[in-house]
């Protein structure tokens, strides 16, 4: 009867931070692009490692952008690539490529964004993945934003592209909630969540705030720790760009160990979080997620357990399912809807795995192993 009760509690946890996030991203208003003259200066920082297969489309849709190209500054950091990623930059004429400098040994892409900062013309900062693609209206969106909101930072939507594969049908579907979330939690000032895909920043402000000063030795982080530390100084100006013409396309993990080593990553910075009221969150969702392999196990002990486990199963969808519909239509990711539910089981797997192993483990990235 206790762990009934603990169900219970979590659950009813559980469904209200959900249903006021799917309030939350509802009552966002959607950006409405607005002619500015004479505009602003932007500078575009990308780090980029072995990235010899995306780089190029990236750039391309750079060079493709309806924004005025002699206020768009475009940097490229080569985090030590071993492919030809260097030299396909290098053949883009108004592309500024800087090398990191092999001396480094951790957290190379904070310092790639510091050393690209370091070199930036303008003091808007917009930061972006080599795996990246933009559409054509990115950066006036951003300018516009930013001039209409006067914020010191852009928090921008991200969206994984359609790949026929299960691994990447999961991935477009977990990304997209994660991203409602984030908007939501922005939107509301409640926590300090982005994704350095499609973030911008002044870099006065960054400078200000010192950087990545003090996370530099944390591998992950350059996006949301950035975000906590300029949230602390100004928290009234820290906006969601939500904007179907601000949506950066970003590449799924190619399969599933890929994809766990990038959920891991994420959850490694977790524990560092200078803004504590993300703990009791994830600390909620983690639990209630730990109860439906709880309740599985103690369902060859007593079968009861397993038609409490069938009623939370169907209790996490349809809480979480109004704010899925919401994400999908926004991301124009419709027809994952109607499968939704056959992916509740790996989800629950994957939110167990991630967290645990981002606490305690060590993963690869790009060819490096890190903790």
């Amino acid at each position: 009867m206790i762990l009934l009760w603990v169900v219970i509690l979590f659950f009813t946890g559980y469904a209200c931070l959900v249903l006021w996030c799917c309030y939350a991203w509802c009552r966002i208003p959607v950006f409405q692009h607005s002619i500015i003259e004479p505009g602003i200066p932007i500078s575009i920082i990308i780090p980029a490692r072995n990235e010899e297969e995306n780089i190029s489309h990236l750039l391309e849709a750079i060079e493709d952008q309806s924004y005025p190209s002699a206020l768009i500054e475009v940097i490229v950091v080569d985090d030590q690539s071993t492919d030809q990623t260097a030299a396909i930059v290098s053949s883009f004429p108004h592309v500024k490529l800087l090398r990191l400098s092999k001396d480094i040994q951790q957290s190379h892409k904070k310092r790639a964004i510091e050393f690209g900062i370091a070199n930036a013309s303008h003091e808007w900062i917009l930061t972006t993945d080599a795996d990246c693609t933009p559409p054509a209206n990115w950066v006036s969106q951003i300018a516009a934003f930013a001039a209409a909101k006067d914020p010191v930072l852009i928090v921008a939507p991200v969206r994984m592209e359609d790949h026929d594969t299960v691994s990447s049908f999961f991935q477009t579907i977990d990304f997209m909630v994660l991203q409602s979330i984030t908007g939501a939690m922005v939107h509301r000032r409640i926590l300090s969540m982005c994704n350095g895909a499609n973030l911008a920043y002044r870099k006065s402000v960054f400078h200000q705030v010192g950087g990545f000063s003090g996370i530099d030795h944390i591998a992950s982080g350059d996006d949301m720790l950035l975000m906590h530390k300029i949230r602390k100084q100004y928290p009234n100006r820290v906006h969601y760009l939500k904007s179907k013409e601000a949506i950066v396309d970003t590449l799924p993990q190619p399969g599933w160990r890929s994809f766990f080593r990038q959920r891991i990553r994420w959850a490694s910075k977790s524990g560092n979080y200078d803004d504590k009221a993300i703990m009791p969150v994830l600390l909620l969702v983690y639990l209630f997620n730990a109860l439906f392999p709880t309740l599985l196990i103690g369902g060859f002990y007593n079968p009861v357990y397993w038609h409490w486990l069938g009623y939370a199963w169907l209790g996490k969808t349809v809480v979480e399912w109004p704010l899925f519909i919401a994400a999908a239509v926004f991301f124009d990711r419709k027809y994952t809807i109607s499968l939704f539910p056959l992916f509740q089981p790996l989800h629950i797997a994957y939110t167990l795995i991630s967290g645990l192993l981002g606490q305690i483990g060590q993963y690869e990235w790009k060819g490096r192993k890190v903790r």
